[in-house]
């Protein structure tokens, strides 16, 4: 397992990865999962062939804390994996790496109502610069880990 810790811009770090086993079910944080190539976190519901895997930046989370005096817990975002260190807004069609594995971003996720139920005027804020997220397809499947090396190819 390869890690990092000091950021410089060209690493990140995988900071939580979440498991949904129920549509609208808790997300349960795991510190281990399995990606699989083509369909997604194994053991979780929600996937599509386009929209495989969700990730969320922690750095943008934290803008949305911010501006709206809040402290949820980013695991109310419903995103499948947090990443820190690495920007995701306007990065379609490029690849992300997690560990050995191999993610091409499809594009953002869209903030739905859910996020209003989690906190109001959450879903306004996380509407500009992909806040909300990406969703993305697995070309290479495998294990990550929470601590993983980020980093795009």
């Amino acid at each position: 397992m390869t890690t990092t810790h000091g950021f410089d811009g060209r690493y990140g770090r995988l900071e939580a990865i979440w498991i949904k086993r129920a549509h609208r079910g808790p997300m349960d944080p795991v510190d281990v999962a399995n990606l699989l190539e083509g369909q997604g976190v194994a053991g979780s519901v929600d996937r599509s062939r386009r929209r495989q895997v969700t990730i969320l930046s922690q750095e943008a989370w934290a803008a949305c804390m911010r501006e709206l005096n809040a402290t949820l817990d980013p695991s109310a975002r419903r995103a499948n994996l947090l990443v820190s260190g690495i920007e995701l807004a306007r990065t379609r069609d490029r690849v992300l790496r997690i560990g050995d594995t191999r993610l091409l971003i499809g594009g953002e996720v869209t903030p739905c109502e859910r996020m209003e139920e989690a906190q109001m005027g959450l879903q306004a804020v996380m509407r500009p610069d992909w806040r909300g997220g990406a969703f993305a397809q697995v070309l290479a499947g495998g294990s990550i880990h929470v601590g993983d090396r980020v980093a795009w190819e």
